[in-house]
């Protein structure tokens, strides 16, 4: 890239990650989606981020989800598709992502410049994004784009969140790390999330954790503790730096200016949001 190292990825990280992830957060989702009788909150989840693929089944949700556990996305799917359509979920969706970030982030950051701004800067960045084998960003870019500054800015960091992800499957393969380690070591970094959302959101039980660990801790990935070792850390570096080099294009498209001030809003916007309660306090961290 010829971008400041580690910019894309910060950007990606504390701008554009978290203001696409407020949805699956917020109360207003399964709010929404109740209306059309769907109500468990497991359901709600696996409805809503893959309503874009149609009425797909549970095979097709496990290999573009990578690591949530497939009997407890077999639960849901197809048998969701029953009670409601997904366009019918995609429509409640966006109008949860609507009340969600006019509740963040209040009526003046809503109607401001900087919205329109980050949501043009942002739709700027989807232009470079590729469909070939990714499956959940083509998906969603058959998606018509609102017309709203701040549904727009949401639509492209939904875009720009599924390309990256896309990508971060292969880097996941070639690194070796199968669904529950990946999730293991991540929490381990500090930065991904706790076992009590990795048991709750994804479906793994506790068995499968402490399985995953020693086989981690058994390759060298972690060690006694459950930190990650040099070579862990090396592992996970590695893993970064090949999902950044197969994500560059949109924010080589941007520009270093673009993608510094696209940091710059979205990261003002993800303070505000995180101060208004969009996440829960014990998400993140090894407990």
């Amino acid at each position: 890239m010829t971008l400041p190292l580690l910019a894309a990825r910060r950007c990606w990280h504390a701008a554009i990650n978290p203001l696409h992830a407020t949805i699956y957060f917020s109360p207003d989702l399964g709010t929404e989606l109740a209306t059309l009788g769907i109500k468990d909150p497991v359901a709600v989840n696996l409805a809503s981020r893959s309503a874009a693929m149609g009425a797909v089944g549970p095979g097709t949700v496990t290999a573009t989800f990578y690591n949530y556990r497939h009997d407890l996305i077999a639960r849901h799917l197809p048998a969701v598709w029953d009670t409601a359509t997904p366009e019918q979920v995609l429509a409640a969706r966006l109008r949860a992502a609507d009340s969600t970030l006019r509740r963040l982030l209040g009526p003046e950051t809503i109607g401001s410049p900087e919205i329109a701004e980050a949501a043009d800067l942002a739709m700027l960045a989807t232009e470079a994004c590729t469909r070939h084998a990714r499956t959940l960003y083509a998906a969603h870019a058959d998606l018509p784009v609102p017309d709203a500054p701040h549904l727009r800015l949401w639509h492209a960091t939904t875009l720009l969140r599924e390309h990256r992800g896309d990508g971060h499957l292969a880097a996941l393969l070639l690194a070796g790390l199968d669904p529950v380690e990946a999730l293991i070591s991540h929490t381990a970094t500090g930065r991904g999330m706790s076992a009590k959302w990795i048991k709750a959101i994804r479906g793994w039980e506790q068995s499968d954790l402490d399985a995953a660990t020693e086989r981690l801790r058994g390759r060298g990935i972690l060690d006694a503790d459950g930190e990650l070792t040099d070579e862990g850390k090396a592992v996970r570096e590695r893993l970064e730096a090949d999902t950044d080099r197969l994500d560059a294009a949109p924010y080589e498209h941007l520009g270093e200016e673009g993608l510094a001030r696209l940091a710059e809003l979205g990261g003002a916007f993800v303070t505000k949001a995180i101060g208004a309660g969009a996440f829960p306090r014990d998400l993140f961290g090894r407990a």
